[in-house]
């Protein structure tokens, strides 16, 4: 019966790729509209796709060194399983494949959710929403279809035993390295891009010369919008495609570990993540439908128009999910479904946290538009004050939500150690598991961006603009609550992730045959066959050694010594914690070297290039773009290879419990600043939007050039550094679970 439902995945994987396919043909149907504005579009395709083409030969060289280390670590020295090298180049096609695949349906749906805007509110939205949704369904139908298939490959291929499942597992984990690795240069690369460009644009054109966002005389706005489809597409779309894979694969191989002495268990444990995902896909789907909205909505019925889908999707997965838990028949099963409706439910009041702070609607961004009366510097401390604040309601729904999903799997014990961590992964998947539809309303963001920008730039009607205008006031706030989602599962998969890096350590020792552990040294003794010596049975018996293939999960920690006496342990707490800030400082400084010559640039342009200003002469886009792809790809490297190189360095020096506190410590640290610079720089830039909006004097007021600042500051924020902490957390531990085995066998002390 259960293997029969595992064909559930790859149906589930189609059937979101084929409504891709078929939401991708209805928006290319509709029209681009004027001639101006479909070459607009043209520009921006261009850009993008001229980006992104860049982007992958750069990290097509770093993936193919990467994976010569793996070859010669799996098939020279023998410390890692032979299937990595593969799995992980798969991880990182298919990551990139959603993204670029998101990315080119963004860019051709932008001018005709500008030009339906000219017929109704709700026509623009729809075209928004649905080609958002093709960047939902294909991010999901990839994943779904990349686990599937390594699961049957790898069933097929690695040969009968009691750790068969625990093997197949922790080897699908390792292509969601490839994955992460993808994820975080296509965040960082992108968010530099786009935030040179879009901070060119702002400070030049807004403050200096007075001309509004999006204004076709400002050289650097063509780049911005490129921006907005390399950064908050296919770099958006890069990284959940990476979360979503993630929690999933953490919670299939913490199900191999726990229910390892029962087959039959084992195998439904392992499908039970993987059966969520296909169900939620298809749920997602019903409420993508959903979606409507009125003429004249205000921003909370766009919201709530928006909400109607996702919590239907959420209500659907809800029951669903206990009708699938019920059918595989596993203990506790009530339980491992309340830990994951409670995810569930922690990811919606993590977005509704985000809304509430980033939103205009709402009070704490009123605030930091009333303080603009006193300039600038008040908007930058009102902001970094709501952003600190914000980050208090997330924190507090991890630390209730990872509580109650472990005592609910655990049957409320907390010594039942392999359940509770499984029902934390599984709480993971119930945050991801409509991400077809929660998705779709992070990438509507950019397009309806976009389109504001292709409606001003092409001088459409005073109408249409405030159509578009409350489209992309409303793809803000949905910015700001996809990226609550995906840091708020970051955060889950990587408590999933410190379970299964202790157990790929557990693999490696056996790999190297080192299958002994002596408990009162702390060494480990090598084995060579299956006999073993007189001296290790008595050591056995006497409860002073253990197999190593027989240990568990406290067993490792306490022979590792993974406690907080441990200087190990807070060596690592501590470089953790400096990794988040140090990855931060560089992407925002990054981002200040790329954006200082963007301003050059549409300066010396404003100055040699006669009748820009005026309009009799056309700017030089293609220049513009080119700064910030070369600036990307330049400064992209040092923090994305920072994340790959520390671990591996953590635990050749410090061993296993070194890297188990850089882990604990990068994920403490990283979650919170992470939410803290999302939700300030959200909380920034619809500020703005509110006095643009009319109110404080509107645009071109001395408030509105004190808002203009404080989102300029935000910019990075928010869509550089932020959103690439969550990619660096799962990154770190993906690093290291793939390492294990090379820990395992050489480390310093």
């Amino acid at each position: 019966m259960s293997n029969s439902l595992f064909w559930f995945v790859p149906c589930g994987s189609v059937l979101a790729l084929v409504f891709a396919w078929i939401f991708f043909k209805q928006m290319m149907r509709e029209s681009e509209g004027t001639e101006t504005m479909a070459k607009i579009a043209a520009h921006v395709r261009k850009g993008a796709m001229a980006y992104i083409k860049q982007q992958y030969k750069v990290v097509f060289i770093v993936f193919i060194v990467i994976t010569i280390f793996f070859l010669i670590l799996a098939f020279g020295l023998g410390v890692q399983n032979k299937w990595v090298p593969g799995a992980f180049l798969t991880g990182g096609f298919f990551s990139g494949l959603a993204g670029f695949f998101g990315m080119k349906s963004a860019t051709y749906a932008s001018a005709r959710t500008a030009n339906a805007a000219k017929n109704s509110l709700n026509s623009g939205l729809k075209i928004a929403f649905r080609s958002g949704a093709v960047m939902g369904l294909v991010v999901v139908g990839l994943a779904l279809l990349d686990i599937s298939g390594w699961f049957i490959i790898l069933n097929h291929f690695i040969p009968e035993g009691s750790d068969k499942l625990v093997i197949i597992t922790t080897t699908m984990l390792t292509f969601g390295m490839g994955a992460s690795t993808q994820a975080l240069f296509a965040r960082v690369g992108g968010g530099i891009f786009t935030k040179a460009a879009d901070v060119g644009a702002d400070l030049v054109g807004k403050i200096e010369a007075g001309i509004p966002e999006d204004d076709p005389r400002n050289p650097a706005t063509i780049a911005d919008n490129v921006g907005d489809n390399v950064g908050d597409v296919a770099g958006m779309g890069a990284d959940l495609y990476e979360s979503y894979c993630g929690s999933i694969l953490a919670t299939a191989a913490l199900g191999a570990s726990a229910f390892i002495s029962d087959a039959t268990l084992q195998f439904k444990a392992v499908i039970a993540p993987m059966l969520i995902g296909a169900v939620g896909t298809v749920l997602s789907i019903i409420g993508i439908f959903a979606v409507r909205t009125k003429e004249g909505a205000s921003q909370k019925q766009l919201l709530s128009a928006l909400g109607r889908g996702v919590n239907l999707s959420s209500l659907l997965i809800v029951i669903s999910s206990a009708i699938i838990l019920r059918v595989l028949d596993i203990p506790n099963a009530w339980g491992f479904w309340a830990a994951m409706v409670i995810g569930l439910i922690a990811g919606i009041l993590i977005g509704k946290s985000a809304e509430y702070f980033t939103s205009h609607s709402f009070k704490p961004t009123q605030r930091i538009a009333e303080s603009t009366s006193t300039g600038p510097a008040t908007v930058i401390i009102a902001g970094l004050s709501t952003g600190m604040l914000s980050t208090a309601y997330p924190v507090l729904f991890i630390i209730v939500g990872t509580i109650l999903a472990y005592l609910f799997a655990s049957g409320w014990d907390f010594f039942n150690i392999s359940n509770g961590l499984y029902g934390i992964g599984m709480a993971a998947v119930g945050m991801l598991s409509t991400l077809g539809i929660t998705l779709a309303t992070d990438a509507y963001g950019p397009i309806a961006d976009n389109a504001g920008g292709n409606a001003e730039m092409s001088g459409l009607g005073k109408e249409v603009r405030s159509r578009t205008d409350a489209l992309d006031a409303l793809g803000n706030t949905t910015a700001a609550t996809g990226k609550g989602f995906a840091i708020g599962s970051a955060a889950l998969t990587a408590l999933a992730l410190l379970a299964s890096y202790i157990e790929e350590v557990k693999i490696g020792l056996v790999r190297i045959n080192d299958k002994v552990l002596d408990l009162v040294n702390h060494k480990t003794i090598k084995i060579i066959g299956d006999q073993l010596p007189e001296n290790v049975v008595q050591g056995i018996a006497n409860g002073t050694m253990m197999e190593t293939a027989k240990a568990q999960l406290s067993d490792l920690m306490n022979f590792y010594q993974v406690n907080l006496m441990n200087p190990k342990v807070l060596v690592g707490v501590f470089a953790g914690s400096m990794m988040a800030f140090v990855f931060c400082g560089l992407s925002m400084g990054a981002v200040g070297r790329a954006a200082a010559k963007m301003v050059d640039e549409v300066r010396r342009q404003f100055r040699e290039i006669k009748g820009i200003l005026e309009g009799t002469a056309e700017p030089d886009y293609a220049r513009c773009v080119e700064i910030s792809t070369k600036g990307a790809q330049r400064e992209m490297m040092l923090p994305s290879l920072l994340a790959i190189i520390a671990p591996v360095t953590m635990g050749i020096i410090f061993g296993v419990a070194g890297v188990m506190g850089l882990l604990v410590g990068g994920l403490g640290s990283g979650f919170v600043l992470a939410v803290f610079m999302a939700n300030s720089g959200g909380a920034w830039d619809n500020a703005k939007k509110y006095i643009e909006e009319g109110h404080l004097g509107g645009k071109g007021s001395a408030n509105h050039k004190a808002a203009v600042i404080g989102d300029t500051v935000g910019d990075p924020f928010k869509d550089t550094s932020g959103p690439s902490l969550n990619i660096l957390i799962k990154l770190m531990s993906m690093v290291s679970i793939v390492m294990a085995g090379l820990i395992a066998a050489f480390s310093l002390l």
